[in-house]
């Protein structure tokens, strides 16, 4: 079966409505400039992790993991979400996806204008601000003015560690937005992997989830998986060019 015949078998497959999930992995913001962490010469490739019993431990620890921070948030800042991001937006909008499950930290599902009650965060945001103690959110501008006058690791007004939402090395993964995410996975109609490895657990699990309940898997990377063999539907495309092509097919079929 070529590309466009798997691009239609998804869209007809997705036009039909049900239970239909999208599981995003790094690959689908590598197009807004946002590179995966196999990527060579990033934040990740030219620094030690810093690890979560560090972080809560150790003040310099803090400080390192805050000092990186600002020097990766204004590229994540910046960037725009892609045609794929667009893509998924226009599909919700169509009311054809019923949740997106997603292993990114960016936040860019959110600025395409899917609402935050469709989106599922298995790694976080590095969008937040969160206190290791009594969990408060505080506004990211607060937090950016704090490091810029000399504030190096704040702290919240309960004395808790202040920490990006996202999950470091070593820290627990969030059991309510896991739970929820295999339960999904569990009893969805369609799955659709979009720009995702499948090597990263307990996330890896969902697709398996999906196809193991009987529903429909379709995988956009532009690698190989450990699911291609499994799935109905395999294309190795950019996720924009993919995801375009997608929608393009559904609204024909939408409009026969």
């Amino acid at each position: 079966m070529n590309m466009n015949e798997q691009i239609e078998k998804i869209a007809r497959k997705i036009a039909e409505g049900g239970k239909n999930i999208i599981f995003t992995g790094a690959g689908i913001s590598t197009e807004s400039g946002i590179p995966d962490y196999r990527s060579q010469g990033w934040i990740w490739d030219k620094y030690k992790p810093v690890y979560f019993n560090e972080f809560m431990s150790s003040k310099e620890s803090r400080i390192e993991y805050w000092r990186r921070w600002q020097e990766l948030y204004p590229d994540l800042i910046q960037a725009k979400p892609n045609s794929a991001h667009m893509a998924l937006f226009k599909m919700a909008e169509l009311g054809l996806i019923e949740s997106v499950i997603t292993q990114n930290i960016d936040g860019l599902h959110q600025v395409s204008g899917l609402p935050d009650e469709m989106i599922i965060e298995l790694h976080g945001n590095t969008r937040r601000i969160r206190c290791m103690s009594c969990s408060n959110i505080s506004k990211i501008e607060d937090i950016k003015k704090r490091l810029e006058g000399g504030d190096p690791a704040p702290e919240c007004e309960c004395g808790g560690f202040l920490k990006p939402d996202t999950i470091s090395f070593g820290q627990a993964m969030p059991v309510k937005e896991v739970e929820k995410a295999t339960r999904l996975s569990q009893n969805c109609d369609f799955m659709m992997v979009i720009g995702s490895t499948l090597l990263v657990q307990p996330a890896a699990h969902m697709p398996l989830y999906a196809k193991n309940s009987g529903a429909f898997l379709a995988i956009v990377n532009l690698s190989k998986t450990p699911c291609d063999e499994v799935c109905d539907a395999l294309i190795h495309k950019k996720a924009g060019k993919a995801l375009s092509e997608v929608v393009d097919e559904i609204l024909k079929f939408k409009a026969l």
